[in-house]
């Protein structure tokens, strides 16, 4: 079961929450796929997703792939989500650390993701940490760039429809990076 273990809402309404658990368990409008360029949901939180989900979304996403080519860090594509309870899975393109630009890519990645949930009228959102696994971006580093991103979105966007992002994390590395990147970003204890 998902423990929430921190929450914090802006002037504007909008909140922002650190949950430990399972993503595939949120009962949110989307969840975030830590994905790669061409949709291949084989291991790590992707194929997790997948696993949970079921078939229709890697099959929606070969046809995205097909369609749209390649995945890019700034434009996120979705798809259904399958036998997950909620509607969407946003499939987010992080950076592989040492490929150059990494920063500026998980940036993009996450900002992108917010903009096509909004596009999709969606109020709740959860996120992995991005890039953190398989993918190899220091845990303390993205926590720090994720959150201030989603800060920044929230202060460009303040009409934005998105009420609620969640950070889902699930193992306690991951969990301790974003635990002190929220302490040292004025969010709380």
């Amino acid at each position: 079961m998902n423990e929430l273990l921190r929450q914090f809402t802006l002037a504007s309404g909008q909140g922002i929450q650190i949950v430990q658990g399972d993503l595939t368990l949120e009962r949110v409008d989307a969840i975030v796929n830590a994905a790669n360029s061409q949709l291949m949901h084989g291991g790590g939180v992707a194929g997790h997703i997948s696993r949970q989900g079921g078939p229709v979304i890697q099959a929606e996403s070969n046809a995205w792939v097909r369609l749209h080519g390649p995945v890019s860090h700034a434009e996120p594509a979705y798809t259904a989500a399958g036998k997950l309870p909620c509607r969407y899975v946003i499939h987010a393109v992080g950076p592989v650390w040492g490929e150059g630009d990494e920063d500026r890519k998980l940036n993009a990645a996450i900002y992108g993701s917010l903009h096509l949930a909004d596009r999709l009228k969606i109020a709740s959102i959860a996120f992995p940490a991005i890039s953190t696994g398989i993918f190899g971006f220091p845990k303390d580093r993205a926590a720090g760039i994720i959150l201030e991103t989603i800060l920044d979105f929230f202060q460009a966007c303040p009409d934005s429809g998105i009420r609620q992002v969640r950070l889902v994390l699930f193992d306690s590395p991951t969990l301790d990076a974003f635990l002190d990147a929220w302490k040292a970003g004025g969010l709380g204890e």
